[in-house]
């Protein structure tokens, strides 16, 4: 259910960054694997929050961006698979997390209503 505060916020940055007279129609969002955020929730959500505003009727868009860990023992970098953080090289369980963690709005598009 924290999609729908997520979702708020989203619009928040959306109408600020909107000039006066003119309308969101593309909002670009880049979601790392690891992030909670659940694309079809925030589509859902969307679509309330939005109604009388001037995003209303815009489309999302969502990137997602892969995991990606470091073993911090043997330095290998890997893809993450199914719930296992472990190294494929040395099976070192201690790692951190290089990509898929990101979540942010990385473009807003607008037009003249």
């Amino acid at each position: 259910m924290h999609e729908l505060a997520v979702t708020e916020n989203i619009l928040n940055i959306a109408l600020k960054h909107t000039p006066p007279g003119q309308r969101v129609s593309d909002v670009h969002l880049v979601i790392g694997q690891l992030s909670s955020i659940v694309d079809d929730s925030v589509q859902f959500y969307w679509d309330m929050v939005c109604e009388n505003t001037p995003a209303a009727g815009a489309k999302l868009h969502f990137e997602r961006i892969p995991a990606e860990l470091q073993c911090l023992d043997c330095q290998q970098r890997y893809g993450f698979a199914k719930d296992d953080f472990a190294c494929p090289a040395c099976g070192s369980a201690h790692v951190r997390v290089v990509k898929g963690e990101e979540f942010y709005v990385e473009a807003i598009e607008v037009e003249d209503r």
